[in-house]
């Protein structure tokens, strides 16, 4: 049996005529699943470019029925990860707040529409399902944590008019005990308080990581007056006093501006009172239950913090979170759900890896290279692996593409930055070439599984922990050794590599340990702050032009940069991605003036806004496809030097922040799943 489980929104890319609020409809996805076996899955944002991807999931869903060679006829199910009637609920209060809208949509007819358009064929309605979302996470940690017997968790912000659900897991079954309602969500209480430190949607892991810095004790009082501890293991959020119980006690800081001990104590204080509940929730249950084993999801079990107290406690004996635990990750546990109640539960056997994604082959990677010859250079290696440890070893930071993509938020050492561990420097440094970001922001080690013990601390009978999803302390005499990502708090967001799951990621890191005796390399994804993961060889090729890094190595092939003519900048072609618009706007500038203000804008945000030059604006609005940028030059009459350059260097700007898109005349095309190339109609395979 063939089931796909997607997730996202209902807007193509280039649109947005239906304005649910982005925390609804995030985080798009497709997982195909046969006979409760994961056989494709990559999330939306990786093939669009859009993070955190709210448009409906069409690339997703071509790319899962492309991989495993099957039509959109072959599909028994196509599993949404929301219920019916939550979705006709956002739609009418859409149809509700727009006069134009002559006719309420329901979600049955918009879902079945969408897929038979976008894959180009007819699809039985009755093969499309919904189901419910708590239910979707908490199906996706437990039935891929090998786990006989489990108390299963989920909690996020909000979905199906929940925030969380509680359940056991006993052999194949998933029996239900309790669930959340929003105004017990404790994803909007982290979100409504991080408002204060100049964030929003999906920064929650940075307040995280900054929350080492600060001193919880500062507002433990403010903020435990948000909540209040049942005896039963229950609790009660009083939401609505957050801002009044806040404003004044704080200087609120806006986006871009400096934190100060007053941000970091916040945090600090926020971060405790999330573990406060949710250790004093599973502590209850796990006594009137009388589990063992924990599964964690929900976008709420990212907070890696949260987890490795968790994990310390001795509440469990063992702890499994789902490495996609976000909303992506419903579309793992929609699909496998279906599967289940079908007869086809997925195998009983612990989650080793998920290189589900885009696979780079191995024959197209040069001819792809070579399309990009006037900016790289590339060599093909005997043993590409030992070459990247000599380089890392000598202070060098490189992109590292392999195989298969990592399906989830994190770059497991398929899609990653990698670097020495060692030099605290290298934190500030690559903060600063590649991520732009803030510099308190920690990075996270990779270890041999082997090594595990030697460099970290974590509990008995934990012997891996393959998902990056764990912080744990970094043994007191290597902290200084790993600099550069052990925390101010002496701590690390681990992540084991077996030779068994990842061979090539273990080959490199066990060449940097045979070349200075350390087993860790430093981590990040492959990406700068404007963009998701790289997905791509193509977007390795555009995030390694636009960074700082110093090597790529996609395959088995070791890629530098070339110094660029102004001739070879000149010549690239020029295209707009479908998500971006351009506006130009006449207004006042003072009482008695007028001017013409131009920007960027996006389909996915409508706060985005990225300011321009009129002269670029009337640049960008000659493009109808793709132009070199010579031939803008003079179709709008840029002729002096000095002017050329101002409008190279602006248009550099917007490829970095992914604003326009730039190559060579020579490179290759994007692949059908990007979503600005030709419709691949999978409907029309024999």
């Amino acid at each position: 049996m063939l089931c796909i489980g997607f997730s996202g929104g209902l807007n193509q890319v280039h649109e947005n005529p239906f304005e649910i609020p982005r925390a609804f409809t995030h985080d798009g996805a497709a997982v195909l699943v046969e006979d409760g076996v994961v056989v494709a899955a990559i999330e939306e944002e990786r093939l669009n470019r859009i993070k955190h991807s709210n448009k409906f999931p069409v690339n997703s869903l071509r790319f899962c029925l492309e991989h495993r060679g099957v039509r959109p006829q072959d599909i028994d199910y196509f599993a949404f990860y929301a219920t019916e009637e939550y979705c006709n609920t956002l739609l009418a209060r859409i149809f509700l707040s727009r006069s134009e809208m002559k006719q309420q949509l329901d979600a049955r007819t918009i879902m079945h529409q969408l897929l038979q358009r976008e894959l180009g064929c007819a699809i039985d309605p009755s093969r499309l399902t919904f189901v419910r979302h708590h239910m979707a996470h908490a199906v996706s940690a437990y039935a891929m944590s090998g786990f006989e017997r489990s108390l299963v968790v989920a909690i996020d912000g909000y979905g199906d008019f929940l925030s969380g659900l509680v359940a056991v897991g006993e052999g194949e079954k998933l029996m239900e005990i309790e669930t959340f309602p929003q105004n017990k969500s404790l994803g909007v209480l982290y979100l409504d308080v991080i408002q204060f430190l100049g964030y929003g949607s999906f920064d929650e892991y940075k307040v995280m990581g900054l929350a080492p810095y600060g001193n919880p004790a500062t507002y433990r009082s403010i903020l435990r007056g948000f909540y209040e501890l049942k005896p039963d293991g229950g609790y009660e959020l009083s939401l609505d006093r957050i801002a009044s119980g806040l404003m004044g006690k704080i200087q609120v800081r806006k986006k871009g501006q400096p934190f100060t001990q007053q941000h970091m104590d916040l945090a600090a204080s926020l971060q405790e009172s999330l573990e406060d509940i949710v250790l004093h929730m599973l502590s209850y249950r796990q006594q009137a239950l009388g589990q063992r084993n924990l599964c964690l999801a929900g976008g709420v079990a990212h907070n890696c913090t949260m987890n490795g107290k968790i994990l310390n406690s001795g509440l469990f004996d063992q702890m499994f979170v789902q490495p996609a635990a976000h909303d992506a990750g419903c579309a793992l546990g929609a699909a496998l759900l279906v599967c289940q109640q079908q007869g086809k539960p997925a195998k009983r056997t612990q989650l080793k890896h998920v290189f589900w994604g885009t696979d780079i082959a191995h024959d197209d990677i040069a001819p792809i290279l070579e399309g990009w010859s006037s900016f790289l250079d590339f060599e093909k290696c005997d043993d590409v692996a030992q070459r990247a440890a000599h380089l890392i070893a000598q202070g060098y930071v490189i992109g590292w593409v392999q195989g298969q993509s990592e399906f989830g938020p994190r770059a497991l050492g398929n899609r990653s930055i990698l670097a020495d561990p060692r030099p605290a420097e290298n934190k500030g440094r690559i903060n600063q070439m590649v991520k732009k970001r803030e510099a308190y922001r920690p990075f996270a080690p990779s270890v041999l599984e082997e090594d595990l013990r030697e460099f970290f601390e974590v509990p008995a009978g934990t012997d891996s922990l393959p998902f990056m999803i764990f912080v744990v302390n970094v043994k007191d005499d290597k902290r200084s050794l790993l600099g550069a990502i052990t925390h101010v708090d002496g701590t690390a967001r681990v992540q084991t590599v077996s030779q068994e799951a990842n061979p090539k990621y273990w080959q490199i890191i066990k060449a940097f340990k045979d070349l200075t005796g350390v087993p860790v390399l430093l981590n990040t994804s492959f990406n700068n702050n404007a963009e998701p993961i790289v997905d791509s060889v193509e977007d390795a090729i555009v995030s390694y032009l636009t960074t700082g890094l110093d090597y790529l190595v996609v395959g088995d092939y070791l890629v530098s940069k070339r110094r660029q003519t102004w001739e070879d900048r000149a010549a690239r072609l020029i295209s707009l991605p479908r998500y971006t618009r351009l506006h130009q706007t006449k207004h006042f500038v003072d009482a008695d003036r007028m001017a013409v203000s131009c920007e960027v804008r996006s389909t996915s945000d409508s706060q985005f806004r990225f300011g321009i030059s009129n002269k670029l604006c009337e640049l960008l609005m000659k493009l109808d496809g793709e132009k070199s940028i010579s031939d803008l030059f003079h179709e709008t009459d840029v002729q002096s030097s000095s002017e050329k350059k101002d409008l190279m260097a602006e248009l550099d700007e917007l490829w970095s922040q992914r604003l326009v898109q730039l190559r060579p005349v020579t490179a290759r095309i994007s692949t059908p799943f990007k979503a600005g190339a030709q419709a691949h109609t999978v409907g029309s395979q024999a």
